[in-house]
């Protein structure tokens, strides 16, 4: 999830456990350890793409060092908070669960995170979370904002704990309503394609930005990744399906690189494959992308995570296309009508857009 919410949650956390003894400084500490997960990001600067893909929520968001650093710290900061009688369980307990709570987020995104390092390096998402939900994010940050105005007495009294406790549960409540959300949009995905006689060998769905109105939908089969969206407005409404062609083959012919094998990893092999002159082009399909509307149709466009792998090429093989700044606008518009069941405005006449080696790739689509 983004900074915002993983301080204002750290923030909540500082509230609850630690409010009556040190007052607003509570709210400082729970933000600054809300957000030390991620500073496994430092490294960022110092490792080649596929490196990073491999740290990045690897150790810092892990069950194992987060169980260390509970039993770690929590004598060393009741010492330094001696005077406030915060007790060693009391600060292991703060510690447990602001670091805890960052890490379970992260799960609720499809980045997903590396919980069961070192024991295994697959990524645990529940894809019930984009990673910026204003809804989930603004009961918390109201409830850091009332507790900076309260007094120390009132802390001592229980009314900071009171509004964080409310604040909590309403985006806990959010939460609940995103798994019934998800529920409901896989039953659709899967009375569709019963409907079509459709068999697949696996699925996902995950949130379009910023709601839990508009869900992307994912299926695999023979050879192809199908990608649709599916309305919780939509009722009894025909999906319109858009047909990836894999690209088996391509990465067959690379899968003993290691980037290419990390790029795989990471994508929970949810991507595809096109062969390059300088290479091949990898895309994570479980992401978004950029839809651009012209004359001849819909433009898809991957966003962040499509990488051209250059055996040849100098540093970093994983290469990125620059990124053109864009008008999101026109197309959170039509996201917003896509919610209301305006499906073919959304999806009509796809075209891949940002292969280095074709201007285009024109896609199958199933009403």
């Amino acid at each position: 999830m983004d900074l915002i919410t993983q301080a204002a949650l750290g923030a909540v956390m500082g509230e609850l456990v630690l409010g009556k003894k040190l007052g607003r400084p509570a709210i400082g500490w729970g933000a600054l350890f809300g957000v030390l997960p991620d500073a496994d990001a430092i490294l960022a600067p110092f490792l080649d793409t596929a490196w990073d893909l491999k740290v990045h929520r690897g150790m810092s968001h892990s069950i194992l060092l987060m169980l260390i650093l509970t039993f770690a710290l929590a004598k060393p900061l009741a010492k330094k908070w001696k005077r406030q009688k915060v007790t060693p369980q009391r600060a292991g307990l703060f510690v447990f669960l602001a670091w805890s709570t960052h890490v379970l987020i992260d799960c609720f995104t499809s980045y997903g995170t590396q919980a069961l390092w070192p024991f295994s390096g697959h990524p645990v998402s529940f894809d019930n979370f984009f990673i910026i939900d204003p809804v989930f994010t603004l009961p918390l940050l109201v409830a850091v904002i009332w507790g900076l105005f309260i007094k120390k007495p009132q802390w001592k009294k229980g009314v900071g704990i009171r509004m964080a406790s409310v604040c909590l549960g309403v985006s806990s409540l959010y939460v609940g309503l995103s798994f019934w959300a998800k529920y409901s949009v896989s039953n659709a995905v899967e009375g569709d394609l019963a409907g079509r006689s459709v068999e697949f060998e696996r699925k996902m769905e995950s949130p379009a930005p910023f709601s839990i109105l508009l869900w992307r939908c994912l299926i695999e089969r023979d050879g192809e990744v199908w990608m649709s969206y599916r309305s919780i407005l939509d009722g009894d409404e025909p999906m319109m399906w858009t047909i990836y062609p894999k690209g088996g083959e391509a990465l067959e012919k690379w899968s003993d690189v290691f980037e290419v094998n990390e790029i795989r990893r990471f994508s929970k092999d949810w991507c595809l494959a096109r062969e390059t002159p300088k290479g091949v082009w990898l895309v994570d399909l479980r992401f978004g992308e950029y839809r651009e509307w012209d004359k001849r149709g819909l433009e898809l466009r991957p966003l962040n995570f499509a990488w051209e792998y250059q055996p040849e090429g100098r540093g970093d093989k994983l290469k990125k296309a620059d990124r053109d700044a864009r008008e999101m606008g026109p197309m959170l518009e039509r996201m917003w009508g896509r919610i209301w069941g305006e499906q073919d405005e959304w999806s009509d006449k796809p075209r891949l857009i940002g292969n280095p080696a074709v201007p285009q790739e024109v896609l199958g689509t199933v009403r």
